[in-house]
């Protein structure tokens, strides 16, 4: 330290807001290997999401309900708009579309094992039905994707409702993505393709371009099921308003809206990061677009991306939704990421609670592998279970909030049930900020 340092006192290295480490790193990953970046999971960025919302409980000019002795009604009807056989479900929150493939069959079954306990849905994946979901799931939602992996009109017949995906959260307008080492011999016959070989999907359905061609197949979908089945249509969310009326104008029973926190089982970290909005911001758009349409609570919604706890369910509910889909949240219920597997996912480069390399199939926990050493790990019926109790646990929190509200349904939670804590909040969700009766932009 010269004599200049010594009079002004040292000033220590100041990194980069702009090239922090990870964007260093990326740099430097980028120039070594020549490919982009592949991993699982959601966004990584802090974006505005439920925890900037707050609920304003009874007091004075509302009266709460008695936990102990007043009834909360948690049930929802989903795709009564034109089914013969609409989904009546216990609880409003549905396990999201996750395939075999991406997850091993035992994580499947654990699935539906787990739905089917605490009266909800469990939803196929890109890649077919297996018969151990089917077999365990008390209602299945049958996934048709771009792919048409491992479709057939035998498999459409069996499930409860039929979910059109036009997008995901993780990665709108963009395909799926399933990597060779984990197309193993039953994952390849299931998608008629060869083993071993990295499967990508395409963006876009093949046999439509727009909302006329899809009323057309979603009326081929209603006679090819006798019209009992619901048909759900899914997006990404990032035009969610428009989005949401061209569904409509297609015949879409259910709208499933996945903002950008939603995870995925491999696409390219910059299209995580980088396309599609939060949930957040998207919710109330899409509402406005049901009731501008005179279609609110008809066309029922499904949101997710992000749901972890009864408050994020409550919170959804209360802009408008009529349910939500959880993804992530399951997995980590049915063990993902223990730390009971420290010594493994360390070896592997990561930590429990940062495994996000789902592609590469080496998952400690026997959930997204197609290893039969690993995949045997998993327990199906003890995984099945910590779902259900997970599910029921959000169900309890989110009932606790409605009545606290002086709500006797969750459904009959509202915007005015809100506040905001940020201005960004406000803004996007059309809710004043707390302590004011500002709303942004209004």
């Amino acid at each position: 330290m010269d004599a200049m340092e010594k009079a002004w006192g040292y000033i220590p290295p100041r990194p980069s807001a702009t090239f922090d480490k990870h964007a260093i790193a990326e740099i430097r990953r980028a120039a070594a290997t020549g490919i982009y970046d592949i991993r699982g999971g959601g966004t990584k960025r802090k974006v505005p999401h439920f925890d900037d919302l707050l609920f304003l409980g009874a007091s004075m000019s509302r009266y709460p309900l008695e936990g102990y002795r007043e009834r909360c009604d948690t049930s929802v009807v989903l795709g009564a708009r034109f089914a013969k056989k609409p989904i009546e479900l216990a609880i409003p929150v549905t396990i999201a579309g996750m395939s075999f493939g991406a997850l091993s069959a035992q994580a499947k079954e654990a699935l539906g094992r787990g739905a089917g306990l605490a009266g909800t849905s469990t939803t196929t994946g890109d890649g077919g039905m297996t018969p151990e979901e089917r077999g365990q799931s008390r209602t299945l939602v049958y996934q048709y994707l771009p792919s048409r992996y491992g479709m057939n009109p035998d498999d459409l017949r069996k499930a409860d409702a039929i979910e059109i995906v036009v997008g995901q959260g993780a990665k709108p307008g963009g395909g799926g993505m399933l990597l060779g080492q984990k197309i193993s011999d039953r994952v390849a016959q299931m998608r008629s393709l060869p083993m071993g070989i990295d499967q990508r999907s395409a963006c876009r359905h093949p046999d439509w371009t727009g909302a006329d061609d899809l009323e057309i197949k979603i009326l081929e979908l209603r006679e090819l099921t006798g019209w009992e089945k619901p048909i759900y249509l899914k997006i990404g969310a990032s035009r969610p308003y428009y989005d949401v009326a061209l569904a409509v104008k297609a015949g879409a029973d259910v709208v499933v809206l996945d903002g950008m926190q939603g995870g995925t089982a491999a696409t390219q970290d910059v299209f995580i990061e980088h396309v599609g909005i939060p949930i957040l911001a998207a919710i109330r758009s899409a509402v406005q677009s049901l009731q501008d349409l005179g279609q609110h609570r008809k066309v029922q919604l499904i949101v997710s991306g992000g749901i972890r706890s009864g408050a994020d369910v409550a919170k959804a509910l209360a802009l408008g939704a009529d349910a939500v889909a959880v993804g992530t949240a399951a997995l980590i219920a049915l063990g993902d990421n223990d730390p009971k597997y420290e010594t493994e996912y360390q070896a592997l480069g990561t930590t429990a609670g940062c495994y996000d390399d789902w592609h590469e199939g080496r998952d400690p926990a026997g959930i997204t592998t197609q290893d039969p050493v690993l995949t045997a790990r998993l327990d199906p019926v003890l995984a099945g279970r910590r779902l259900a109790n997970y599910l029921k646990v959000i169900t309890l929190e989110a009932q606790t909030i409605a009545r606290a509200c002086g709500k006797s349904r969750l459904h009959n939670l509202e915007p005015e049930d809100l506040v905001a804590l940020t201005v960004e909040a406000a803004a996007m969700t059309r809710l004043p900020l707390a302590g004011t009766s500002w709303i942004p932009g209004l």
